[in-house]
C-alpha cells in the first residue's frame, strides 16, 4: 500500500504518533510519504520504503500570515498523482482535514479518487476546533473525510457532543513501540542524579497551562517534605519562566532538574519512581503511557481519556484535577517500597495493551475498509 502521512513535525502527541505509525508501516512494507512543512523529530531512521515531501510556503509581501493550508493541498496533489498514492491519512484536523478535502477536489477533476483519513488527537477538537472561527471548517472537513478515527472513547464521546458529526468515528488507541520503550539499567545515570539513592519523580509536556506544571511543583514540593527525592522535568515551553520562578519560591530548586527537550527520554523514564499528570485535558496520554512501558507508575488527574490508560488503583491513580493534596496523597503511597514494585509491573503489563505490533493491524484494517468502500469516479 502506498500511504500519505499529513502531520505537524513537532514533539506534540499527534505529530510522535504519526512518526511512529509511518515508521512501522514502512518495517512492513508499506510505502510511506510524509507531507509537512518540515522533517518529522522521530523520523530517525533510514528505510527504503520512507519518504519525505517538504511543503514549501512562498513569502510574498502581499501575504500577512503565509497560506499554508494551500501550500500544503497543492502539494499534496502532487505527491498524490506522482507517487500514485493509495490513501491520504492525515493527523490533527487543523488545518490538514480541510486541505485534504481541497486536494481531493482537485484531484476528481483529473479522474483521481483519492480516499482520505482524519485521525483526531484531541486539542483539534476539545480546544481549536471549538473556536467559533474554525467550527465549521473542522465539522464540514470531518463529515467530509471518508475515514475518522480517534485515539480514546473519551475524545470520540466528546467529538459527538460538540460536533454535529455524520460520519461513524473509530476508536484507535495511541501506542507504544516496547522495543524503543522499556526500562533500561542506567544505574550510574540515577547515581548522578539522586547519590543518596532519592525518589526519582519525572513529569514530561510541552509546559503549556494545561498541563498545571504548577499543580507537578506544588505536588512534588509535598511529597519532597516526606521522602527524600528529586523531581525531573522533560520538555520545554511557555510556562517555564514561570515555574522556575515557583521553585525558587518553594525553596526546591536544589532537588528539580529542567532538562529540556530530549530524543531518548526514555532514558530519563528508565531511573524513574513515579510519573506525574496532573492536566486539566489529555485526550489519551501519551507521555503516561511511555512513563508505563518503562515500568513507572502514573498520578494523573481523571480528565478525558486518562483513566482509560491510568487504571485507578492498579497502575497508579486518578484524581479529580487540582486536587494536590489527594495527588500527594497517592504518590506518597506508591513510593513505599512496599508498594512500589507492584505497581511499576502493573504498569508495564497495561502498557503491553498498547503495543505497536497490536495496534498497528487495527490501522491497516481500517485503511483497507476505506479503500474498498471508495466509489468509482462516474
Amino acid at each position: 500500500m502506498k500511504i500519505g502521512i499529513v502531520c505537524y513535525p513537532t514533539f506534540g502527541g499527534s505529530g510522535v504518533v504519526a512518526t511512529e505509525l509511518g515508521k512501522a508501516l514502512a518495517l512492513k512494507g508499506h510505502k510511506v510519504h510524509f507531507i509537512t512543512y518540515s522533517q518529522p523529530a522521530r523520523l530517525d531512521i533510514f528505510n527504503e520504503n520512507l519518504f519525505y515531501h517538504e511543503v514549501y510556503i512562498p513569502s510574498y509581501p502581499l501575504f500577512q500570515y503565509p497560506p499554508y493550508e494551500l501550500a500544503l493541498a497543492s502539494k499534496m496533489v502532487d505527491i498524490v498523482r506522482f507517487e500514485k498514492l493509495d490513501l491520504l491519512h492525515v493527523h490533527y484536523a487543523i488545518p490538514h482535514a480541510s486541505a485534504a478535502f481541497m486536494a481531493k477536489q482537485i484531484l476528481r477533476t483529473k479522474g483521481i479518487n483519492i480516499p482520505i483519513i482524519t485521525t483526531l488527537h484531541g486539542t483539534d477538537i476539545t480546544l481549536v476546533g471549538k473556536d467559533a472561527s474554525f467550527e465549521p471548517v473542522v465539522t464540514f472537513s470531518i463529515n467530509q473525510s471518508d475515514g475518522v478515527t480517534a485515539v480514546s472513547d473519551s475524545l470520540r464521546t466528546e467529538t459527538y457532543e460538540y460536533f454535529p458529526i455524520e460520519k461513524e468515528i473509530e476508536v484507535i488507541p495511541n501506542f507504544i513501540n516496547l522495543e524503543k520503550f522499556k526500562r533500561q539499567k542506567k544505574e550510574h545515570f540515577r547515581m548522578a542524579i539522586s547519590p543518596n539513592n532519592e525518589k526519582l519523580v519525572v513529569h514530561t509536556s510541552n509546559f503549556r497551562a494545561v498541563k498545571r506544571l504548577d499543580d507537578v511543583i506544588r505536588i512534588f514540593a509535598k511529597i519532597r517534605q516526606h521522602v527524600s527525592s528529586k523531581l525531573l522535568l522533560v520538555g520545554d515551553g511557555p510556562d517555564r519562566p514561570k515555574m522556575e520562578k515557583l521553585c525558587r519560591e518553594l525553596n526546591i530548586c536544589s532537588d528539580v532538574r529542567f532538562l529540556g527537550k530530549m530524543d531518548a527520554v526514555e532514558e530519563v523514564l528508565s531511573i524513574a519512581d513515579l510519573f506525574l499528570m496532573p492536566s486539566e485535558k489529555e485526550s489519551f496520554g501519551l507521555a503516561a503511557l511511555e512513563a508505563m512501558a518503562c515500568e513507572v507508575p502514573v498520578v494523573s488527574t481523571n480528565a478525558g481519556g486518562i483513566p482509560e490508560l491510568n487504571i485507578d488503583g492498579v497502575t497508579g491513580f486518578t484524581s479529580p484535577v487540582g486536587a494536590i493534596d489527594d495527588m500527594v496523597k497517592n504518590s506518597l503511597y506508591i513510593l513505599d517500597d512496599e508498594n512500589l514494585p507492584r505497581f511499576k509491573a502493573n504498569a508495564l503489563h497495561q502498557a503491553t495493551n498498547f503495543d505497536i505490533n497490536k495496534i498497528v493491524p487495527l490501522y491497516e484494517n481500517f485503511y483497507q475498509k476505506i479503500i474498498y468502500e471508495q466509489p468509482a469516479l462516474l
